[in-house]
């Protein structure tokens, strides 16, 4: 059994904070020490082909999540960290993942908080548009719990709290890409099948820096907000041939949206929209790099009574210099359409006096002609303890397409928690 961990540095932080959340004396300042214990297993239930990734298990992951607060006597200055030690049953390795530690230092109207941290920007279900912060597609596609498909940023990120409105400023100088299929457990679409592929991140220099801004408060009945991004693309990456080898990229991306939610007609409306340059290639004629896109979504859901509450989603991804793409094609490469039309509906029901979940969540695209389906039942046994069975299908006419790459990824997944 061997034991990984992201870097030396955050597991000594991590010990030093456990450390002292089991050793400090209670008090008005007592460290808050929380977390759970979790076993996630799923198996592919799907036809596979001889070069698929071997085995039917693509989870058999057991972990303990260990989640430590303490804040200073005044209150301005908070420590947190978050980690989860890892067995994997399938490689029958362990490991140690920090999911989240940093420093929050607090005035009256500002915030400074220095470390890994999940950030969270958009008000999509699922639909990320101007949240361009790492994610790990791989947990979904697999059966993990929804809570990691978000990755933690090593970043600077200051709140300004300036009456009315307010302002989020975020600097990342540790470039992290989405977490996509690789071929080992998961399969997925590849422009180059059967080449050794090799990825290039962009350089750890500060011009590489990632920057975001988001520019938030209420516009009448509604919470609105304006966001700026410089960074890089973390999914899908560029991807090019040099010899033999297939190279994976990251492009320059610059993103500019917006977005409003509020109460409207007895339920929540939801609209974002974004602007992605595609910096490294502005005018759509490199097939290696993504062409510039519009992106929208407008969303509404509602509560049907006490245990019901279904929401649904329109989203829609345009290319804008389509026909340069096109005319930039390797001969027989599949050709995606200019606009990328997308429905998602999601209906949550609760039983048993809220102890017992049912959901479904659907995402389809209607032009592309592939889906992903989601349906789940979970089952509270106490305040402490829940299990959830639950399945992740997808399929498409095309191997290309979003969700059709995914086709033989088709999962049943089990998870049970004990919280502390």
């Amino acid at each position: 059994m061997k034991l990984a961990c992201d870097s030396l540095g955050r597991a000594v932080v991590v010990g030093i904070l456990l450390i002292t959340a089991v050793t400090q004396p209670a008090g008005a300042q007592e460290t808050a020490l929380h977390g759970f214990v979790q076993a996630n297993y799923s198996v592919r239930v799907s036809k596979t082909r001889p070069t698929d990734p071997p085995g039917d298990f693509l989870l058999g992951d057991q972990r303990l999540e260990l989640e430590v607060a303490r804040a200073s006597e005044s209150g301005r200055v908070r420590a947190y960290a978050k980690a989860d030690f890892i067995h994997d049953a399938v490689d029958g390795d362990a490991r140690l993942d920090v999911r989240e530690v940093f420093l929050t230092l607090t005035s009256s109207r500002l915030d400074v908080r220095l470390g890994r941290q999940v950030i969270t920007w958009g008000v999509g279900d699922l639909v990320f548009i101007n949240d361009v912060f790492p994610k790990d597609w791989t947990a979904l596609i697999a059966g993990q719990p929804l809570q990691y498909l978000k990755r933690g940023s090593d970043a600077a990120n200051v709140n300004l709290y300036l009456g009315p409105i307010s302002a989020q400023i975020v600097a990342i100088p540790f470039f992290e890409p989405d977490l996509l299929p690789d071929g080992i457990r998961l399969t997925g679409f590849t422009p180059f099948p059967g080449r050794p592929t090799r990825e290039v991140r962009p350089a750890q220099r500060i011009e590489g820096t990632e920057l975001a801004l988001r520019v938030y408060g209420r516009v009448g009945r509604f919470d609105a907000a304006a966001y700026a991004f410089r960074g890089f693309w973390g999914s899908p990456p560029g991807m090019e041939l040099d010899g033999d080898e297939a190279v994976r990229f990251y492009p320059g991306l610059a993103v500019y949206g917006a977005s409003m939610q509020g109460a409207f007609a007895q339920g929540i409306v939801s609209l974002e929209a974004g602007f992605y340059d595609s910096r490294d290639d502005p005018d759509g004629r490199d097939p290696a790099i993504e062409n510039r896109q519009l992106r929208a979504l407008v969303g509404y859901q509602r509560a049907l009574g006490d245990n019901l509450t279904v929401g649904a989603q329109y989203y829609a991804e345009r290319m804008l210099d389509h026909e340069r793409y096109r005319l930039g094609l390797p001969p027989s490469f599949p050709a995606r359409a200019q606009t990328r039309h997308n429905a998602t509906l999601r209906v949550t029901r609760l039983f048993n006096y809220q102890t017992s979940q049912v959901s479904l969540f659907v995402w389809g695209s209607p032009n592309e002609e592939d889906y992903y389906v989601n349906p789940e039942v979970r089952h509270s046994l106490s305040d402490e303890v829940w299990i959830a069975v639950g399945a992740n299908l997808f399929g498409g006419s095309r191997a290309s397409t979003f969700f059709g790459q995914f086709d033989r990824n088709d999962n049943v997944y089990v998870t049970a928690r004990y919280s502390f």
